[in-house]
């Protein structure tokens, strides 16, 4: 378990540099802050597809939802866990070079303790969302949490194709699309899949399955799929401004075309 940890460790920090350093010398028009956001996302994509790929096989594999095991969960939290910390940093760099870009001098003039406490008051719910915690759940369950990742690449293309420049394409709405429908489809609706299966293997029904668990185990549940609901909330308004945005071009369009007879 420990190579796991120890490649974690190598990978993720090792493209975040890499992507970094390449990102640099290929658009030497973009700022500290939009290279950092760029590769802190393309990192967060290639996580994203190991975890949702991992949590897949051992869903399939997992035939009793409350004590099979697989080996892949315990060496994948060990080898995503460099990951999260890497995250939490790219994610602190990206703050501090964007506000740096914004003039805020007094503040971001060097990296400090108040740098650092001003990042984790802004985005505290980001960095709470990276500290996985296990709770005693059978490996079907992490399985399932796993997957929830899947969402990760799309939300990141979509961030990358807004920094080329690509936000009015339809290479952006087309994936806008597969966000709302991957974002809900697998960090909403796997909970009452998860609570689904339960049911199915001990013969309870969908709605009586929260009675059969513990409390813990449900007010676990909950507490992540709060926020998921609040970001899913996010994803449909910027949907809509968009929507609404790319419906007044047109109309401004139609206004403008010469009539014909």
């Amino acid at each position: 378990m420990f190579t796991a940890l120890v490649c974690g460790a190598v990978v993720f920090p090792g493209l975040f540099y890499n992507f970094r350093k390449v990102l640099k010398y290929t658009f030497t028009q973009w700022s500290d802050a939009d290279g950092v956001s760029v590769s802190e996302r393309l990192v967060a994509a290639i996580h994203a597809s190991l975890a949702t790929a991992a949590g897949v096989t051992v869903v399939t594999s997992c035939r009793d939802v409350m004590t099979d095991s697989h080996w892949l969960v315990n060496w994948f939290v060990l080898f995503g866990a460099p990951y999260m910390a890497n995250d939490i940093y790219a994610m602190y760099l990206s703050r501090y070079h964007t506000q740096e870009a914004r003039g805020n001098s007094s503040l971001y003039s060097g990296h400090s303790l108040q740098t650092v406490k001003a990042f984790l008051l802004k985005d505290w719910m980001l960095v709470l969302h990276h500290l996985f915690f296990r709770r005693g759940l059978g490996d079907f369950f992490i399985g399932c949490l796993f997957t929830t990742e899947f969402s990760t690449p799309f939300v990141s293309i979509g961030k990358i194709l807004i920094q080329l420049g690509l936000d009015d394409t339809r290479l952006h709405r087309i994936n806008g699309i597969i966000v709302l429908l991957s974002f809900f489809t697998c960090r909403i609706l796997v909970f009452p899949f998860m609570y689904w299966t339960y049911g199915q293997q001990f013969g309870i029904p969908l709605h009586r399955v929260a009675f059969h668990l513990p409390l813990h185990c449900n007010v676990g549940n909950l507490v992540i799929l709060a926020p998921q609901i609040y970001w899913f909330n996010l994803l449909l308004r910027k949907a809509n401004r968009l929507y609404l945005r790319q419906k007044g071009r047109n109309r401004d369009g139609n206004k403008g075309r010469p009539k014909t007879d």
